[in-house]
């Protein structure tokens, strides 16, 4: 049985779901800081920058393969002895790459990191949902899944900064030195909840089976290949349009708004749930659409990647509490899936954004707008029985 917010309680837990937030965090600064540092550890490792490269690909390819199998084989386990678990492994796997003087430990240390995010995501989602009445999910999930949009606005940049300062090496274990504390806070604030009951292990085919859920899967799927082909080599997009040097603060523009759709997509989530699933997409697609026709003129192109921030910073948190809605008991292992279908797409983006860079530049943005309306389409299927 969950353990929920008695009758009638309106506050938020927000001690629990601030360490929930920063576990969150601690994941996503993990997985994004090394695009950062990239040229500085390379050199130090003696492998090319291509090859420090996929430092970055492994972990969302680890984390698109592990996530069902890890979080349906972990389903049992006490959730805040699992958290403390990912939390602790977090500290052992960055302290192994700052200490280690071989790219390949690096690499594998990596692999692991992946796995364990694969989890953190679907346990802090449906955790953060069981602390609160049904009613009020949807903040709580806002709030415990913050750390991600502080983690890509401040992540990169404070990485390569704190990198020039003191090094590649201290960033990752400045990451291991902070979860330390990380640690206790979660032991002090978080409520222990119990893993899956005996029985009642949902199989793959049942989640599957499950009305909205598979026009959901492959609504994630359209919006993490887009969005991810086009925000990858959105470098070379303003190189294009002729203001490279505006990059810095179109990235800066886009982290700083995605804060503020996380908070946007809180208040409406619990609410029109389908609305904010269609409004996200819908935006980003203008969004695409004023940077083809309009990514010449400064103004615009910086107000379409705020405006693009805002979109997408709600984006992830809202398909993680539509599946939870949709799949009920099932939500672990379906919250598995969703994960495994945004990283997989992360990677496929990328792929496949890079080949039309090279053979067919200019009909990259179009393809990211093409598969940002499939999202817009199949909005309307995710919830059959409204």
């Amino acid at each position: 049985m969950d353990v929920t917010a008695p009758p009638g309680r309106t506050a938020l837990p927000l001690p629990a779901l601030l360490a929930l937030a920063a576990s969150v965090f601690l994941g996503c600064l993990t997985e994004i800081v090394p695009a950062g540092i990239l040229l500085p550890a390379a050199a130090d490792l003696g492998v090319s920058p291509a090859a420090a490269g996929q430092l970055v690909t492994v972990y969302a390819i680890t984390t698109a393969l592990t996530a069902l199998p890890l979080t349906a084989a972990s389903a049992r386990m006490p959730r805040r002895k699992l958290l403390l678990l990912l939390v602790a492994g977090f500290v052992a796997t960055n302290l192994a790459i700052a200490l280690s003087p071989w790219f390949a430990l690096v690499l594998a240390a990596r692999v692991a990191s992946g796995a364990l995010t694969g989890i953190l995501w679907s346990l802090v989602a449906n955790y953060a949902m069981r602390l609160v009445p049904a009613e009020r999910s949807g903040r709580a999930l806002a709030v415990a899944m913050a750390g991600t949009p502080i983690g890509f606005a401040l992540g990169v940049p404070a990485g390569a900064a704190l990198g020039e300062l003191v090094g590649w090496r201290w960033v990752f274990a400045g990451m291991a030195l902070v979860a330390v504390p990380l640690l206790w806070w979660i032991v002090a604030v978080v409520p222990p909840l119990p893993g899956e009951e005996p029985g009642t292990r949902s199989s793959l085919r049942a989640v599957v089976r499950t009305p909205g859920i598979r026009p959901l899967f492959l609504l994630v799927i359209a919006f993490s290949l887009a969005h991810n082909m086009f925000y990858t080599y959105l470098g070379p997009f303003y190189a294009g349009r002729g203001h490279l040097a505006l990059l810095s603060a179109g990235l800066l523009l886009f982290g700083t708004a995605t804060v503020a759709g996380l908070w946007l997509v809180g208040l409406a989530l619990d609410r029109h749930p389908r609305v904010v699933l269609t409004c996200c997409a819908a935006v980003t697609a203008a969004c695409f659409g004023i940077l083809v026709f309009g990514g010449r003129e400064p103004v615009l192109l910086l107000a379409a990647c705020a405006l693009w921030g805002l979109a997408f910073g709600g984006a992830p948190t809202s398909f993680q509490a539509v599946t939870a809605v949709l799949a009920g008991r099932r939500a672990d292992i379906a919250q598995s899936l969703t994960i495994a279908s945004w990283n997989g797409a992360v990677a496929g983006g990328a792929l496949i954004g890079g080949v039309l860079l090279g053979t067919a530049p200019g009909a990259l943005p179009w393809t990211a707008i093409a598969l940002m309306v499939v999202p817009v389409l199949l909005s309307r299927f995710v919830f059959p029985a409204r």
